[in-house]
């Protein structure tokens, strides 16, 4: 199995701004990487050089179709359900991010608590 790589710093330094902006998630480390969590559920989070979301099927079909997104692969070859990455503009542009969270953090919220 390839070894996995750590995020770029610029990258990891993005999400933790972005983090302090959602006080109500978790952080918390998936994979080794930073993500956050809202009532005990994987939301969002980075891997490598990608940053994911877990989204409601419409959302994520809405994601998926976005030009440079695409399906949630922590190991090659077996992408997670339910998840995207966000293209790097998404991940650039603090509006376009937010609403993207929002839409992860909604959907974590509307699980059973962990």
């Amino acid at each position: 199995m390839p070894k996995m790589q750590k995020s770029p710093p610029e990258l990891i330094a993005r999400f933790e701004a972005v983090a302090a902006r959602h006080p109500a998630a978790q952080r918390r480390l998936m994979f080794g990487y930073p993500s956050l969590f809202i009532g005990g559920n994987y939301a969002t989070g980075l891997c490598q050089e990608v940053w994911a979301v877990r989204l409601a099927p419409d959302d994520l079909a809405e994601a998926l179709a976005l030009d440079g997104a695409g399906p949630f692969s922590p190991m090659p070859g077996r992408p997670m359900r339910g998840w995207a990455t966000l293209p790097a503009d998404v991940v650039a542009d603090d509006s376009a991010l937010d609403a993207w969270l929002a839409r992860a953090f909604g959907f974590a919220a509307s699980l059973p608590p962990k």
